[in-house]
């Protein structure tokens, strides 16, 4: 190996001299693969050396020299293990009985030792194998623990370099672009007979992926099944994506720095930015131009005429793109986005380090709606959006121009966005015309007839072999019977359809308590007594309550919540609780309120102690936490799957009122059913901050609208009402 000729010093010296302005992460991932496999020089190095920007003709030379260093290493190991052999071995190697099959074996395989070798038929004898068998399995799992730790390394490379995260832009995913050279050109995706794997399990297999431009997709399916997988590797063009196709991924929050909001979502037009850069540089360059013609009189007057012609083309050009993409208008443009997102007028020249990680987000998907790019991926868009800001998206995708495709638990925003819908389940891509609620009929439908055919196949199945097992060995059916069972063979396989496991929740119903339960009257609240949050609210909360609070973000209405519990107290006003009254509060962030360095069971015990493990895990088990599940890391688990834990400990509480903080937030559709009905059957009172209009619709009966410093019972007829009243007030 390389690693016993040269030291890592020597390695790491010869890949910087190939390319200076490598990573040091990737510089140490090279270096440690050269150490111990030769096969990775063609298939991980130079591919890294290439995307770490090295001059093809250096890489050449630098891969030249490595599989020379690796042959001469080799000639050199073998030229000893030759001498250490000696003629006493090369005898010993002689005496060893040499079995071969017959040429009617070699030739009826197409190789020797094929396993569909009948090697007793063949020869008519049998035939002693003289593989040592216990060597293979050494061998074979010597190989599969190479393989591994290459896996590994690459994933530790991997890390290392996304934590880098100061030096990431999660939006530029694609080289600069010039998009108004692309336009004529196809921009429809198809991937066929493609394979996805993510840690080791496998997501999708010989799926095909077919993307018409300008339709919106929806993609849906149960957690953990791989739908943001698929997100990322297109995102990252591990699937053969045309180059002249520009991808946007939001999925993380962008990085804070000091460059103001407007100007981080300008900046993400990268085509727009290299234009006015050159544009800034073609002018500089012709006033230095002029300035030096003036100083020098010397200068051949030809010269000076063609290089500045040159330049001014160049400026001309530059000119016609900007023209061509309306650069002017740009600046307004991102104004009416950060708008449309919730950003003030007065927040937009703040840097963006001054907002918190749900601002972030916002910008990251103004960032992406600004840029337009050919396909726009969204991961869960509408996660960190209020539902004015939710009213604004919808319309605006409604009109988006080229390739969606988004990942939502949504119905209501799929209905009102989507064109098409994937359905990702049982490694397989599924398509459906129409929006969410077309789909779930036409699903329903699928799965109808899927069965019915599965049991008509079964019946047909049953028939044939009762006729043949009764007639079989009658002489005079015997034809008959040996035509049913040729019938019988050429039958596919049959595959019953799908049954996805059902999901429940249950939340333990508490003792009644006697009212009054809760009531405000006249509270005020504010951090600082010169800045009131809420004032002069009035409420007055029973056992049966079903309330949900709505109005748009930094409104007050997680601070509500909080006066709710008890965690604030008022400043002015007056607040009673009942004596024995219990709440259970989920937080927006409740993955901040779990130690996701030990198991579920282990957090609960510590947490709510006093119960056997079994007593844990029946109660995780009421929220579909089963099996061994529970007992893994929480580290390790989705993100549903944890809010599915945070739901299981506000159970343990026993609360008289669940507080909930935007719940439905990264759970799939069927655990929003689970809950939704777990909700619908609880004996105590509900409070929900959420965003989701058929979540809300179906557990609550009463709407507040929390805004403009108050608190107030909204008057029309439910959420649907009150979207109508937000549109109408251009929110």
């Amino acid at each position: 190996m390389v690693a016993t000729v040269l030291s890592k010093e020597e390695m790491s010296r010869m890949v910087r001299g190939c390319v200076p302005d490598a990573d040091d992460a990737i510089v140490d991932y090279i270096v440690s693969t050269l150490g111990d496999d030769e096969d990775a020089i063609t298939e991980l190095v130079r591919p890294l050396l290439e995307d770490a920007g090295g001059e093809p003709e250096a890489i050449d030379a630098l891969c030249s020299r490595l599989e020379t260093l690796f042959a001469s290493h080799a000639k050199e190991q073998n030229k000893n293990a030759s001498q250490s052999t000696g003629s006493d071995g090369l005898a010993r190697l002689l005496e060893k009985p040499i079995h071969m099959l017959s040429q009617d074996a070699v030739s009826a395989t197409g190789k020797i030792g094929a396993r569909s070798v009948d090697l007793e038929s063949i020869s008519g004898r049998k035939v002693l194998s003289q593989v040592d068998t216990q060597k293979l399995e050494k061998a074979e799992a010597k190989i599969a623990a190479k393989m591994a730790k290459r896996a590994a390394r690459v994933e530790y490379a991997a890390s290392k370099l996304l934590d880098k995260k100061e030096e990431v832009d999660f939006m530029a995913v694609n080289p600069i672009l010039d998009y108004t050279s692309t336009k004529g050109k196809s921009k429809d995706i198809k991937l066929e007979n493609f394979d996805i794997s993510f840690a080791g399990k496998r997501i999708l297999t010989n799926a095909n992926l077919t993307l018409a431009f300008g339709r919106r997709y929806g993609l849906v399916g149960r957690n953990g099944i791989g739908k943001s997988t698929l997100l990322r590797t297109l995102s990252r063009r591990e699937l053969n994506v045309p180059t002249h196709i520009s991808i946007l991924h939001v999925e993380q929050e962008m990085v804070g720095n000091d460059v103001p909001a407007i100007q981080a979502v300008l900046s993400a037009d990268q085509w727009r930015e290299h234009l006015l850069a050159e544009e800034k540089r073609l002018n500089a360059l012709s006033v230095e131009m002029e300035k030096g013609q003036s100083e020098d009189d010397t200068r051949s007057n030809e010269n000076f005429d063609k290089d500045r012609e040159k330049v001014l083309a160049d400026l001309k050009d530059v000119y016609a793109k900007l023209e061509a993409i309306e650069s002017d208008k740009a600046e307004s443009r991102a104004a009416s986005i950060l708008a449309g997102l919730g950003f003030t007028p007065d927040k937009h020249q703040n840097p963006t380090r001054s907002f918190s990680g749900g601002w972030r987000m916002r910008l990251a998907l103004a960032r992406a709606l600004f840029n337009k790019p050919d396909l726009l991926l969204l991961d869960e868009p509408t996660n960190m959006l209020d539902i004015p800001a939710v009213i604004w998206l919808e319309n605006y995708l409604k009109s988006w121009p080229n390739t969606l495709l988004v990942v939502s638990h949504d119905r209501e925003f799929l209905d009102e966005v989507a064109t098409d819908i994937l359905h990702q389940h049982s490694e397989k891509l599924d398509y459906y015309k129409g929006n969410f609620t077309q789909f779930d009929t036409t699903k329903e439908e699928r799965r109808k007839n899927q069965l019915r055919e599965y049991e008509n196949q079964v019946q047909y199945r049953a028939h044939l072999q009762a006729f043949i097992d009764r007639w079989r060995y009658n002489a005079n059916r015997a034809a008959q019977a040996q035509m049913k069972i040729k019938i019988l063979e050429k039958l596919p396989e049959l595959e019953p359809p799908e049954i996805e496991n059902s999901i429940f929740f249950k939340f333990p119903d508490p003792e009644k308590l006697g009212p009054p339960i809760l009531q405000m009257q006249d509270c005020t609240f504010g951090y600082t007594p010169e800045k009131p949050i809420l004032q002069h609210i009035y409420l007055d909360m029973q056992m049966d309550s079903r309330i949900a609070v709505v109005g748009p973000n930094g409104a007050g209405k997680t601070t509500m919540l909080k006066l709710l519990t008890g965690k604030l107290e008022p400043q002015k006003g007056l607040v009673h609780r009942h004596g024995r009254l219990r709440f259970a509060l989920f937080s927006q962030h409740h993955v901040d309120q779990l130690d996701v360095n030990v198991s579920s069971v282990e957090f609960m015990a510590k947490n709510w102690p006093g119960k056997s493990e079994e007593e844990y895990r029946r109660q995780l088990a009421s929220f579909g936490i089963t099996g061994m599940v529970g007992l893994q890391q929480i580290s390790t688990l989705s993100g549903g799957q944890k809010s599915r834990v945070a739901f299981a400990c506000l159970g343990l509480q026993n609360p008289h009122f669940l507080i909930l903080d935007e719940p439905t937030n990264h759970l799939d559709m069927d655990s929003i059913d689970a809950l939704t009905s777990a909700l619908t059957q609880f004996k105590g009172g509900v409070v929900i901050v959420s965003h989701d209009e058929r979540f809300i619709k179906a557990v609550c009966n009463e709407l507040w609208v929390c805004e403009g410093g108050s608190l107030k019972k909204f008057q029309g007829e439910g959420i649907k009402e009150y979207k109508e009243y937000v549109l109408s007030k251009g929110l």
